[in-house]
């Protein structure tokens, strides 16, 4: 029945030069002034104007690839991204001259939101409608909050941060889950707070924690619009107040260390705990880990082999197929900028 895999990922600049475009195609229809651009492209300057998302996804592809041949499931992988190159529709294209007719597509967040899972949907829906009618069909593979795959992966990075601590710091410890923050509207109609709740609530178990906070970063739109919070920075200065001294951060909302990370939480968080006089490790993303690659491959032979759908904690595999009215998009007026990567995270 499926003849491909196609990998879906928010794409990045590869270069400084890319930077501007980059985040023209981020916040188009958006009115965003050139400024304000320019601003936040300082934060990709920082890392000398190329984010390393693009590459982790090359890195995934070669993962899966070596996996996916292991267990000789002998489907070629395709990628393609949101807002920069590979562009959605040019590897749709690509798939279709190819002679693939029917594929599966693995989008790179664990997570149900509109802009983690509908949007995307909807990105591949308006890539295919640019192909035209003979474009091949797509189905999004399920999301995997719970998947033991992502829970062993996840926990096994915050184990080996754990390691980290002196055996005389391990008392005072507070384990802290960070995720992007999304408009409250946005949160009240998916299952996005509640899934990362789960999976933070299980890595925690499978590390040895008993207590745990959630916390959430990247924060856009007007100060006035209400988005999830505590902010990560908010959180470090409560905790500080409470007398912690350590805390080991991981960003469980989150598959690689882009942007977002290691601005967000390397750049700003620990500058902030240091200020403070705390001692905080963070956790690094699931990245290649031997288990999340083999949870991507499970996932695709639930669907071409039929194997069982594999789930931890309360509430069970994700749908296969969405509900039409899970997720749904926020009003067209004032719609919040939800992005995949730090800098333009930061426009209003």
């Amino acid at each position: 029945m499926y003849n491909a895999i196609l990998i879906v990922s928010f794409g990045g600049p590869e270069k400084a030069e890319d930077v501007i475009p980059f985040l023209e195609n981020v916040t188009g229809g958006r009115n965003i002034p050139a400024d304000r651009l320019r601003e936040v492209a300082e934060h990709y300057r920082h890392f000398g104007g190329k984010s390393p998302i693009n590459d982790q996804c090359r890195a995934l592809i070669r993962a899966l690839r070596k996996e996916l041949d292991q267990h000789k499931l002998n489907l070629p992988i395709y990628w393609g991204t949101r807002n920069w190159h590979p562009a959605l529709a040019e590897t749709i294209r690509q798939m279709r001259d190819e002679g693939i007719r029917h594929a599966l597509a693995f989008v790179t967040s664990a997570y149900s939101s509109y802009s983690s899972c509908r949007q995307y949907r909807e990105n591949i829906a308006d890539a295919r409608a640019q192909v035209g009618a003979d474009a091949p069909h797509i189905d999004k593979l399920r999301a995997f909050y719970n998947h033991p795959g992502f829970i062993e992966a996840s926990a096994d990075r915050v184990r080996e941060t754990l390691a980290e601590f002196c055996e005389s710091e391990m008392s005072n410890i507070r384990f802290v889950v960070s995720a992007h923050s999304i408009p409250s509207s946005m949160a009240e109609t998916s299952d996005y707070q509640r899934q990362l709740r789960e999976t933070a609530r299980l890595v925690a178990e499978a590390a040895g924690f008993v207590k745990w906070d959630l916390v959430f970063q990247s924060r856009s739109g007007p100060p006035a619009q209400p988005w999830l919070g505590p902010d990560i920075l908010d959180h470090l200065k409560a905790l500080h107040s409470q007398g912690v001294k350590g805390v080991l951060l991981a960003p469980l909302g989150f598959l690689s260390d882009h942007v977002e990370i290691l601005y967000d939480l390397d750049v700003e968080a620990s500058r902030l705990a240091q200020e403070l006089g705390m001692k905080m490790l963070r956790a690094k993303t699931v990245g290649t880990h031997p288990a999340f690659i083999g949870m991507a491959r499970q996932l695709i032979a639930e669907r071409v082999l039929n194997e069982p759908q594999l789930a931890m904690g309360a509430y069970g595999p994700s749908d296969d197929v969405c509900p039409p009215d899970c997720c749904p998009a926020p009003q067209q007026a004032g719609r919040p900028l939800v992005l995949g990567d730090r800098s333009a995270s930061q426009l209003p």
